[in-house]
C-alpha cells in the first residue's frame, strides 16, 4: 500500500469520525427538541381592554402590552418594511439562509465582537416560543432544525403571523399593533412609511434605537431599512430619501385609559374581572369588557366632586407652601426635584418670584413664567392649628419670594391660579334606577393622590341620609304622609348602669311638636325619627334596608335610625334608586358585559331573553319589551310616597340649595356625630346620584360642615349640567296612589289650589276623609302592575306609644342633620 492511499484513508476515516462525531452532536442536542405543533395553537398573551357604553377604551390590564392582528389585515407596507430589516428571502428559503449563514459566519471570522446570528424569521420565531436566548452553537443548531421542520409545517403567511404578533419591539409592547400604538398612537394602516420603517428596525435591539434616548441611533437604523426595501423594490429611491428626510415624532400614548379621570371606575372593574375569572385571564387573556361607564356624566363628576373638595378647603384656609427656596441661589435645580402630588394634569409646580400689588409672579417647573392675580390668591388666608392669620389684601399677605406652589392655568395666558390639596376627601357616584348601570363614579379627589375608593371602600355613617328607609317601613305599616308623630324631648334607658339616650334635633331646642312625617323628613328632625323608630320596632326597619341593599345585616339598636351604623355610599345610592324606580330591587354593576379573545360572550349583565330583538328587518311591528325580572322589594305606592317627601327636602326642606337647578329633583342631606361625614343622596326621575365628603382620619369637618353645605353643593351643579338638554320630567306615579291637596307644613286637607298646598300621596283608604280629594286615584300606568290589597289603616294621627317596646338602643347620636 503507497503512502498516498494510507493518507488518503487516514483523511476518509478522520473525515468519517467527524461525521459521526458532528451527527452524534447534532442528535444529542436536538434529542430533547419541543413540539412545534403548538405553534398550531398559538394563543399570545393579549392586554384585556375596558370600553365605556360609548365604545371609548377606558382601561387596559396586561403583563406584555399586545394587540393580536390576522396576518391578512397587516398592511404591505409593514410587513415589506420587516421583511427587508430581517429576512429579505423568507418567501424563498426552506426556514434557514444558507447564503445568510455564509455571510455570517464570514464576518464572524473577521471580527471579535458577539456572533452574528443571521436568523431568519422562522429561525427567531423558534427561538421566541420554543427556546431561549442564550448565545451558544447547540441553541443555534437547535433552532436550525425547528426552523426548518416549522417552515415544513406552516405556510410562510402563518409563520409572520406568528413573528408580527410575538415579537418585543420595546416599552414593553410585543408585536407590531401595539407598537404602533405605543410610539405614534396609530393603527397599523395608519402609519407612514417612515414609521414602518422605524418600527420594523426595533427587533435588533429594542433600547439601541429608542427615539427618546437615542434618537440618532435611531433614525440611522431607520434609514438603512428604508434603503433595503428601495433595494428590495418595495419602493423607489424618491420615496426612500424623502422618508429618510422625516424626523422621528412619537405621540407616546400612556397604557390604560383614553378617557380622562377614570381610574377609580377602572379600578373597580379590575378587582371585579380579577375575583372572577383569575389573574391569568385578567393580564393574558385579552378580555373585552365593555362598562356601564358614560364618560360625559363622568367627567362631570369628577369635576364636580373637586370643585366641591376645593371649596370646602378654601373655607377652611391656607396651609402654607409646599416648600421654600432661597430666591437668590441657584433655585432652579431644587425646583425640578419638587414632586408633583397631586394627581392632577393640569397642576403645576412652581415657585414665586416677587409680587404686586394686584398679582404674585412666579417661575414654573421648566422655566415659564406667569402670575397669580390677586383675586385667585384672596381665599388663601393664612390658618395654622386653628388660628385664623389676617385677611388678604394683597398678594405678600399670603405668598412670599421663594414659595413654592401648585397653580393651575387660566383662560388668559400666562395667568395661573392658587392651588394646594386639600385634606379632605370624598366621593360621587351616579346609577341608573332602572339598569343598576353605575355611570360615574369617582373615589376621591385624584387617584394620583389617593388610589382609596371612597365610593365602594370607605365604611361611613351614612347620617341622615338613612332616615328615608325608617319613613318607608312606617310608610309600608300603614303610617300616612301627614301621620303626626311628637317631635319633643326623648329619652329611652339603655340598659342599667348606663345614662339614659337622647338624641337632639340639629339645632337644641327647636322643636315642632305634633308634625307630619313629612315635615319630619324635610327638616330632618332627629327626634321624630327616633320616636317613630321606637314606636315600628328596629326589627322592620333593618329587613327593609337589608332587602334593598344599604345593609347586609343592620344591628337591631334604636341609634340605627340616625344612621350610626357604617355602610358605602354605593349602596346608599342603590337604595335610593330603588325608591324611584318603584321599589324593584337593583345589583349595581359597572360592567355590562365580558367577550373572550375569541369575541364570544362569557358574561351579560342583563339576563332577560329578548325573543325579538334579532328580527331581520323592520316591517313596523312595536319594539320589543323585556319583562321586569327585578324583584318588588317595596310596595311601589309606597316608593312613590317616599320619593314625593324626598321631593319635598328639595322644595322647603334641607335640601333647598338643590332648588335652583330648576328640574324634579328629590333627596337627602346627612351629617354624622360631631360633623365626620357629609351626604347628600338624591335623584331624578331617571338618575340617582350620591355624595359623601369626609376626612380620612375621621377627623371632624369643622362646625357646621353639614350636608346641605359640604355634599349637596356638589350634587347640585351636578344634576344642573347632567340634566342640562333633558326636558324637566316629573317623577312617576305608580297605579293605586289617591292624590289629595293638603297643607305642605300641617298636613290639612285644603281645597286645591290653595296657597301653601301640595298634593299629597295616599293609598286607597288611607286618605283622611273624601272632603277635597281627587274624584279618582290616579293611573300611573304599567310601570309597576301586580299591587295586592288594600293596606291596613293607620294609626290615630298624632298618636304616640304609651308603653316603651323592648328596642335596643346602641352607641351615639347618629345623623345630626
Amino acid at each position: 500500500m503507497s503512502f498516498k492511499k494510507i493518507v488518503l484513508g487516514g483523511v476518509a476515516a478522520v473525515f468519517a469520525v467527524g461525521v459521526l462525531l458532528a451527527g452524534s452532536y447534532v442528535y444529542w442536542v436536538t434529542r430533547d427538541l419541543p413540539s412545534y405543533e403548538t405553534l398550531a395553537h398559538y394563543e399570545p398573551p393579549i392586554t384585556s381592554r375596558v370600553y365605556a357604553g360609548n365604545g371609548l377604551l377606558i382601561g387596559e390590564y396586561a403583563r406584555e402590552r399586545r394587540i393580536f392582528v390576522p396576518v391578512a389585515a397587516v398592511p404591505d407596507l409593514v410587513k415589506q418594511a420587516f421583511l427587508s430589516a430581517e429576512d429579505k428571502n423568507f418567501y424563498s428559503h426552506p426556514g434557514i439562509d444558507v447564503f445568510g449563514i455564509t455571510r455570517a459566519v464570514i464576518n464572524d471570522l473577521r471580527t471579535s465582537g458577539r456572533p452574528q446570528g443571521a436568523s431568519t424569521i422562522t429561525q427567531q420565531v423558534a427561538r421566541n416560543f420554543l427556546l431561549t436566548n442564550e448565545v451558544k452553537i447547540s441553541r443555534k443548531i437547535r433552532e436550525m432544525i425547528l426552523a426548518m421542520r416549522i417552515d415544513a409545517a406552516f405556510t410562510k403567511d402563518q409563520v409572520l403571523e406568528l413573528y408580527l404578533n410575538e415579537i418585543f419591539l420595546g416599552e414593553n409592547a410585543y408585536g407590531v399593533a401595539a407598537a404602533a400604538m405605543v410610539y405614534f398612537s396609530k393603527s397599523l394602516d395608519q402609519l407612514t412609511l417612515a414609521e414602518a420603517a422605524f418600527i420594523a428596525g426595533l427587533p435588533k435591539a429594542p433600547s439601541n434605537y429608542s427615539p427618546v434616548r437615542r434618537k440618532e441611533a435611531a433614525i440611522i437604523r431607520r434609514n438603512y431599512v428604508l434603503s433595503q426595501m428601495e433595494e428590495n423594490g418595495y419602493i423607489t429611491r424618491e420615496e426612500e430619501l424623502a422618508a429618510a428626510k422625516e424626523d422621528i415624532v412619537t405621540i407616546r400614548r400612556p397604557f390604560g385609559a383614553v378617557a380622562a379621570d377614570v381610574d377609580y371606575f377602572v379600578e373597580e372593574v379590575r378587582r371585579t374581572l380579577n375575583t372572577q375569572y383569575g389573574n391569568k385571564a385578567l393580564y393574558d387573556g385579552g378580555l373585552q369588557v365593555r362598562s356601564t361607564l358614560d364618560t360625559r356624566l363622568q367627567n362631570i363628576a369628577v369635576r364636580e366632586l373637586r370643585a366641591g373638595l376645593i371649596a370646602y378647603d378654601h373655607r377652611h384656609g391656607w396651609r402654607g407652601p409646599l416648600a421654600k427656596l432661597n430666591p437668590k441661589a441657584d433655585w432652579a435645580p431644587e425646583l425640578e426635584k419638587v414632586a408633583n402630588k397631586s394627581g392632577i394634569p393640569s397642576w403645576r409646580i412652581a415657585m414665586v418670584e416677587g409680587a404686586t400689588p394686584t398679582a404674585a409672579t412666579i417661575v414654573l417647573q421648566g422655566g415659564a413664567k406667569g402670575q397669580i392675580p390677586l383675586t385667585e390668591i384672596k381665599w388663601a388666608r393664612l390658618r395654622t392649628n386653628g388660628a385664623w392669620g389676617p385677611e388678604v389684601a394683597k398678594p405678600a399677605d399670603a405668598l412670599k419670594p421663594g414659595d413654592v406652589v401648585y397653580v393651575e392655568a387660566l383662560k388668559d395666558a400666562g395667568t395661573y391660579t392658587l392651588r394646594q390639596i386639600p385634606t379632605v376627601n370624598g366621593a360621587i357616584v351616579a346609577v341608573d334606577p332602572f339598569t343598576g348601570h353605575v355611570v360615574a363614579l369617582s373615589g376621591g379627589f385624584s387617584y394620583g393622590s389617593s388610589q382609596f375608593d371612597r365610593a365602594m371602600q370607605a365604611m361611613r355613617q351614612p347620617g341622615s341620609t338613612f332616615k328615608p328607609f325608617v319613613y318607608a317601613a312606617a310608610l309600608d305599616q300603614g303610617y300616612t304622609p301627614v301621620t303626626k308623630v311628637l317631635d319633643a324631648p326623648f329619652a329611652i334607658p339603655q340598659g342599667p348602669g348606663l345614662p339614659m339616650w337622647a338624641p337632639d334635633n340639629y339645632e337644641t331646642g327647636e322643636y315642632l311638636g305634633l308634625a307630619t312625617l313629612r315635615r319630619g323628613v324635610e327638616l330632618s328632625h332627629n327626634v321624630m325619627t327616633a320616636r317613630l323608630a321606637n314606636t315600628i320596632g328596629m326589627s322592620s326597619i333593618a329587613d327593609l334596608s337589608e332587602k334593598m341593599g344599604v345593609y347586609e345585616n343592620l344591628p337591631e339598636l334604636l341609634s340605627n335610625s340616625l344612621g350610626s351604623e357604617v355602610t358605602t355610599l354605593l349602596k346608599v345610592t342603590t337604595g335610593y334608586a330603588e325608591f324611584v324606580n318603584g321599589g324593584r330591587k337593583l345589583e349595581p354593576t359597572l360592567i355590562d358585559r365580558v367577550q373572550d379573545r375569541h369575541g364570544k360572550t362569557v358574561y351579560r349583565f342583563d339576563k332577560r331573553d329578548c325573543k325579538d330583538c334579532n328580527q331581520a328587518e323592520w316591517t313596523g311591528q312595536e319594539e320589543p319589551l323585556l319583562e321586569e325580572n327585578q324583584p318588588q322589594v317595596l310596595d311601589p305606592r309606597t316608593a312613590y310616597q317616599v320619593v314625593s317627601i324626598l321631593e319635598g327636602v328639595v322644595q322647603r326642606g334641607t335640601g333647598a340649595t338643590v332648588r335652583s337647578v330648576g328640574k324634579p329633583l328629590a333627596g337627602k342631606t346627612g351629617t354624622s356625630s360631631d360633623y365626620r361625614d357629609a351626604w347628600f343622596v338624591g335623584f331624578s326621575p331617571d338618575l340617582a346620584v350620591g355624595v359623601y365628603v369626609g376626612n380620612d382620619n375621621f377627623q371632624t369637618l369643622g362646625t357646621g360642615e353639614q350636608g346641605a353645605l359640604a355634599a349637596a353643593p356638589i350634587f347640585r351643579e351636578f344634576m344642573r349640567e347632567a340634566l342640562a338638554d333633558q326636558p324637566a320630567t316629573p317623577f312617576r306615579i305608580p297605579q293605586g296612589v289617591v292624590l289629595m291637596p293638603v297643607n305642605a307644613r300641617t298636613g290639612a286637607v285644603v281645597a286645591q289650589g290653595t296657597p301653601g298646598s301640595i298634593l299629597e300621596a295616599f293609598k286607597p283608604g288611607t286618605e283622611p276623609g273624601s272632603a277635597g280629594a281627587l274624584n279618582a286615584v290616579l293611573d300611573g300606568g304599567e310601570e309597576f302592575p301586580g299591587l295586592g290589597g288594600p293596606a291596613p289603616p293607620p294609626p290615630p294621627a298624632g298618636s304616640a306609644p304609651s308603653t316603651v317596646i323592648n328596642t335596643t338602643i346602641g352607641s351615639g347620636t347618629g345623623g345630626l342633620y
